[in-house]
């Protein structure tokens, strides 16, 4: 002690050196304590404080043991959000353009078509849908509902793919939440959605394996993908088995001849992409340096010393603070100037690719009528089946490009490109058909006149729907009711063993 004394009367300094030594060291200690003390918090307010059965579908029974969670997930019903493009608000895409009336003729696409609302909204949006006026099968639900692993358990896979629509419209009634990503009991990310553990085991790759910073994106690549249905059995397969860009999904379907439907105008064998978001965010920036989807469109949330997940699914323009700010270090508004500039360019080209396409498919049923042959026009309807596949690859996922701006433009070229070709080698059928050049080009300004120009009779399917909804929804609704009234007594019994 007096060597200490005796160094510090010699040497003050050193006494102020050992005395900030000691704050900082308290401060730290201070810090580690809170932190632990946070972590106990934390860990008290995860325990159960009721039970969760394995397939419970129903999120109001996860918000009693998981209220924070719940409370934002609830303002995914929220509608009051619209960014320059998209957002959580009703966007009513074939009446913004009403090319794409053409581009889908002759598919459920070409009858209604809008921006999906918040994930509570999936199963009143499906029912609402002109969609599903058509002839479905049940696969059509396995993306919209918590119930379905429920009852895929008890009926089998195969069977709930093959099953119609209408059939299990009683059973599929909660929209999506808690259950389609969490395991009741431990609260780990998990996949309950079949086809994206099928289609990384054929790539080799098990699943189980993944990290929880790739879980956080693969919860979401449950249903963020594209996708069609195998067989008569209309089996939910994801087409990676030759890759996750456009290019190697189109061989995959061409090497299986594979096709939605047959395009009435131009007789083209057309593929419908479905959500690739999951796709074509691999391709980008952010996920080649580690950041999953939850990162940005769930960002953590600190509510009373307790930190969170925040479970409003939404844009990160929402909240670019917390989704953007964590790793950006540029304002607010230079982040969006950033994201609108890219999502303008991919816009533009999108635009002209539909455009190009609107009118490819129109001058090839020109040809067609002027008597154009299998043999003539066999190349150009690969050259528009390819082309739209591409441009449908970057229309159909979510955030105009923003997820990989540079591969959305690639692929938006190399549609223009190939409609572009199509419309070259159809000018040469056209001309040797006697066909006058330019051809004529329908008035297809509005939604209304593209739908009657490919012979839809809108005033007919719009009965048909509302007929459907005053009647056929209120008995699965009723049925449901029923069913989770008996579920809840029983859900209710174990709770006072709890």
């Amino acid at each position: 002690m007096k060597n200490i004394i005796n160094t510090v009367e010699k040497k003050p300094w050193v006494g102020w050196f050992l005395y900030f030594i000691t704050l900082v060291a308290v401060f730290a200690i201070g810090l580690l304590a809170a932190s632990i003390f946070e972590r106990r918090q934390e860990s008290f307010q995860v325990q159960q404080v009721s039970p969760i059965a394995e397939w419970e579908p129903r999120d109001e029974v996860w918000g009693q043991n998981y209220p924070k969670e719940y409370e934002t997930y609830m303002n995914t019903a929220k509608t009051d959000f619209r960014s320059k493009y998209m957002g959580s608000a009703t966007i009513d895409y074939l009446a913004d353009q009403p090319e794409l009336v053409v581009l889908w003729a002759g598919y459920p696409f070409s009858r209604d078509y809008k921006q999906g609302r918040g994930h509570s909204y999936a199963i009143r949006d499906i029912r609402d849908s002109l969609r599903t006026t058509a002839p479905l099968p049940g696969t059509c639900w396995t993306c919209k509902s918590t119930d379905v692993p429920r009852v895929m358990k008890k009926m089998g896979v195969a069977e709930f793919y093959k099953t119609k629509w209408p059939e299990l419209g009683s059973e599929i009634v909660n929209p999506i939440g808690c259950q389609d990503c969490h395991d009741p009991k431990t609260m780990n990310l998990r996949i309950t959605r079949p086809a994206l553990a099928e289609a990384f085991q054929r790539r080799g790759q098990d699943i189980s394996k993944a990290t929880h910073q790739e879980m956080r994106s693969l919860v979401c690549a449950q249903c963020h993908v594209e996708y069609y249905f195998k067989g008569e059995g209309k089996y939910l397969t994801l087409p990676w088995d030759k890759g996750f860009s456009a290019a190697e999904m189109e061989e995959y379907y061409d090497s299986i001849e594979f096709s939605d439907w047959t395009h009435p105008l131009s007789k083209a064998k057309m593929i419908k992409s479905q959500h690739p978001d999951y796709e074509v965010f691999k391709t980008g920036i952010h996920a080649q340096r580690g950041v999953s989807c939850a990162d940005c469109h769930m960002p953590y949330k600190s509510e009373g010393g307790t930190k969170f997940t925040n479970h409003h699914m939404s844009s990160p323009l929402q909240n670019i603070a917390a989704s953007c700010g964590v790793c950006h270090r540029e304002n607010e508004a230079d982040l969006m100037r950033d994201v609108y500039y890219r999502q303008d360019r991919v816009k533009e080209l999108l635009k002209m690719a539909q455009m190009n396409l609107a009118t490819v498919h129109i001058e090839a049923k020109a040809a067609w009528d002027a008597g154009a042959t299998e043999e003539e026009m066999k190349p150009i309807l690969k050259l528009i089946r390819h082309a739209q596949w591409r441009w449908d690859w970057v229309a159909s996922s979510n955030a105009l490009g923003f997820h990989s701006p540079l591969e959305s433009a690639s692929v938006l070229g190399n549609s223009i490109q190939k409609g572009e070709q199509a419309r070259r080698e159809l000018a040469t059928v056209l001309m040797k058909h006697k066909v006058a050049l330019p051809v004529p080009m329908p008035d297809i300004s509005t939604k209304e006149k593209a739908q009657a120009y490919i012979g839809l009779d809108m005033a007919a399917l719009e009965a048909q729907k509302l007929k459907f909804l005053q009647y056929e929804v209120p008995e699965w609704d009723a049925k449901a009711k029923a069913r989770q009234e008996q579920e809840l007594q029983k859900l209710d019994a174990k709770k006072s063993n709890y």
